[in-house]
């Protein structure tokens, strides 16, 4: 581990050089294409509340100068300089801040955490260790003594989990219809709308039916078309800068907006809902930290993005400020400031930019669903990962098919961009607000910085945007209750989910039962062991579950060998392969019954092939060879409540320091194997090939012996079928969240057999009501 950790690392430091010019022309296409295609319809959202009543440039000037500031301090102060710093062993979003301060403080909603997965390499942040401030200190025994501040901060990290979903849905809507809008230039006025939607929805479609590609396919032509589209935008803004306004500079002056908002009032203020729309995007330099260095985001950004934007709003401006009104009539789009012979090739190049954004913000939403479904947060869906190199590119075909029907419905249903700016702002400003508030606990409790720290971040970025989240939602009514439509229906989903597994759960842990128990019942059930393997999924990490011991009195039989498995996830982000198993025995040696742990990081690819199933035999085989081995570093002093002594074992396909799966034919350094009796005639012939140290005794040889038998027999899989119901006295509430909303939810999402690949002739399904 240590060898090839510091390899890896001198690597990369080698590398970083090389990587840190390369690494921000990539980032462009994928972090990058929704924060630069908004000058498209900012100032157009902006002057929607008709607040140009007048001939003089105060208005434009007064918009400009919040476009700017808005910029300065919130992408690139709040985000480039501050929030990318708070990573999680290099992952961002939401979710990250959450699992970071739940490893600062027990506050997590995970009901199976044990004292092994604090052990884990990636558990502890790279922080320096320091001595938490006497706030520090009370503000983390009040969060881990009172569960309801424990639920209002999952509760706050679903919230922004379902507004990110929620811009999933009208990210898209907003920066397709806003690129096709330049149509009308080419078209009588009164036609162009009958024109826009019916393209927007055609590109769409098409957008939504290709995700099953992936976006490796076409992901390398990402950073050229946004490069292209930042040239072309901050090209014609210098040029209308110059040729137009050349003094427009001045404007920046932030004395522009007081007088903004003295003249415009009520007006203006609603329109901070617009000018919102300029950071659209910003969250995803955090949120998609984990495919890029820090380092690569913040130079992408001060050093192309930020001048790129600034010019082309400047250049905006300095248009409108000659050209706001024309014969009374109001034109003031994006393509408008475009010069005519170069509208077509633009128009092109922002149709390709908006597909490009909004194929970023599509996948976000895949990957936010993927977290809250490995915590427990969000039904079981469908992952296909779409890339054998790039594992974090993935595809959810129900959400993508939810996701296309939404997004069609809001483009349809408002056929302009005010009220879909107006929905897409409040979505974009509550996620900001949410990670401004996470932030702040993280600086106390993960950064130990005071408290003073904490309370001036959240009073300068807390304030900014709380004065654009109340200009967002006092256009509730023309189009911002999308949004919060979106999320209430998603928190529902995820709460009563949520709520469902816990007490699932409960239920299991307090009807558990010791393998003594089960054992002494042996003589009087006449209870006999068949041959192979009997693979038995549990969410339990210690006793054994009650849909086993449901099943053993009713069938009283069981395999030779016993196998009870727990995939779980832990609150970091990846899990190294050499912690992946955590593996121990129940009962005597010689009854043959053992538990394998498989934790997997929320950022995780589960394995879910036929080499799963190699890599769980020859983790128990492993475990068997440590046992002997008392000083291995490996044997975690680590007790359930059966006293179970548990073994971290690597992962034997990518971890090859333990035993290893070999069949009769293959080549290899023969060193000391095991193989199976012969007296089973079987097609194919598997050995165990065991690392020459440490020595095995003879007890241990003769229990491989037995493993390998069993598996050569077959695996068979137990898996329990719960069906959840209210007990008597229960409240009408809960009776209607567990039978009607948990049910409803579970039956027609994944069920735990998909998350393995088995054979239906191996699989023996146990059904058991649970009165929760």
């Amino acid at each position: 581990m240590d060898l090839e950790t510091g390899f890896h690392q001198n690597h990369l430091k080698k590398q970083s050089w090389m990587t840190v010019f390369t690494l921000p022309s990539q980032s462009l296409g994928v972090v990058y294409g929704d924060l630069s295609t908004s000058p498209l319809y900012v100032f157009k959202s902006t002057f929607a509340e008709d607040i140009l009543h007048s001939e003089t440039n105060e208005e434009i000037f007064g918009a400009l100068s919040f476009i700017f500031w808005t910029l300065t301090l919130v992408p690139l102060l709040k985000y480039v300089f501050i929030v990318l710093t708070g990573d999680d062993n290099g992952e961002g979003g939401t979710f990250a801040l959450y699992s970071l301060l739940c490893r600062h403080a027990r506050v997590s909603s995970l009901p199976n955490c044990q004292l092994a997965d604090e052990q884990l390499s990636s558990y502890k942040n790279e922080t320096p260790n320091l001595a938490l401030t006497s706030f520090g200190s009370r503000l983390k025994s009040t969060l881990e003594k009172y569960r309801v501040l424990q639920k209002f901060l999952l509760v706050l990290a679903l919230v922004g989990a379902c507004m990110v979903i929620g811009d999933g849905v009208l990210t898209p809507a907003l920066s397709v219809f806003s690129a096709v809008s330049g149509v009308e230039l080419a078209m009588a006025k009164e036609h162009h709308k009958y024109v826009e939607v019916p393209v927007a929805c055609i590109i769409l479609i098409a957008l939504f039916a290709l995700q099953h590609y992936g976006t490796h396919r076409v992901g390398h032509l990402f950073a050229p078309v946004v490069i292209l589209w930042l040239l072309c935008i901050s090209s014609i803004g210098l040029y209308n800068i110059i040729h137009w306004n050349p003094r427009i500079y001045k404007a920046l002056s932030p004395v522009h907006m007081y007088k903004f908002l003295k003249k415009t009032q009520t007006g203006g203020w609603k329109s901070l809902g617009g000018i919102l729309l300029c950071i659209t995007g910003s969250e995803a330099m955090f949120a998609d930290l984990g495919h890029f260095s820090q380092l690569s985001i913040q130079i992408a950004f001060t050093s192309f993005v930020y001048p790129s934007l600034i010019l082309a709003y400047m250049g905006q401006a300095a248009y409108l400020s000659q050209h706001h009104v024309i014969e009374n009539d109001y034109r003031i789009g994006f393509y408008i400031s475009v010069p005519k012979n170069l509208r077509v090739p633009v128009l092109l190049i922002a149709v390709l930019a908006a597909v490009v954004g909004s194929q970023a913000i599509i996948t976000g939403t895949f990957s936010i669903i993927k977290q809250c479904s490995s915590l427990g947060c969000f039904p079981r869906v469908k992952i296909v990962h779409t890339s054998s190199k790039f594992h974090g590119q993935i595809y959810i075909p129900e959400i993508n098919w939810i996701l296309m029907m939404l997004c069609l419905a809001v483009t349809i249903g408002f056929r302009d961009t005010k009220r879909l700016g107006n929905a897409s702002g409040l979505a974009v400003i509550t996620v900001m607000l949410v990670t401004t508030c996470l932030m702040s606990l993280v600086i106390v409790l993960c950064w130990h910085q005071s408290v003073f720290l904490a309370i001036g971040f959240v009073v300068l970025f807390g304030t900014i945007e709380a004065l654009y989240f109340s200009a967002s939602l006092i256009k509730f009514l023309e189009g911002a209750w999308v949004p919060i439509a979106l999320s209430l229906i998603f928190m529902l989903v995820m709460y009563v989910w949520h709520y469902g597994t816990i007490k699932k759960y409960e239920f299991d842990a307090q009807n558990k039962v010791s393998v003594d128990w089960l054992l002494s019942l042996g003589p009087t059930l006449g209870i006999v062991r068949v041959q192979g393997i009997g693979l038995v999924q549990t969410e339990l990490v210690s006793g054994i579950p009650a849909i086993f011991s449901h099943f053993v009195t009713n069938l009283p039989a069981f395999h030779q060998v016993l196998i009870f498995l727990c995939v779980k996830s832990v609150p970091v982000p990846h899990v190294r392969h050499e912690e992946r198993f955590l593996v121990g025995r129940i009962g005597p040696r010689e009854h043959r019954v053992y538990r394998c742990i498989v934790r997997y990081g929320y950022r995780d690819v589960h394995k879910d092939d036929v080499e799963f199933e190699k890599d769980l035999v020859c983790s128990v085989a492993d475990f068997i060879r440590k046992q002997k081995d008392k000083t291995t570093p490996d044997v975690l002093g680590v007790s359930g409540n059966d006293d179970e002594a548990m073994t971290v074992v690597g992962t034997p396909s990518t971890h090859l320091k333990g035993v290893q799966w070999r069949m009769d034919g293959q080549d290899g350094p023969e060193v000391q194997e095991i193989r199976a009796s012969p007296v089973n005639q079987v097609k194919k012939r598997v050995r165990f090939v065991v690392p020459e140290s440490p020595k095995i005794d003879e007890g241990s040889r003769a229990e491989l012996r037995d493993l390998m038998e069993a598996r050569e027999a077959g695996v068979a899989y137990i898996l329990g079928h719960a069906y959840v119901k209210a007990k008597q006295g229960s409240s009408l509430v809960k009776k209607v969240v567990i039978n009607l909303g948990y049910e409803l939810l579970r039956r027609n999402s994944r069920s735990s057999t998909d998350s393995l690949t088995v054979h239906h002739a191996s699989t023996l399904e146990v059904g058991m009501v649970y009165h929760v």
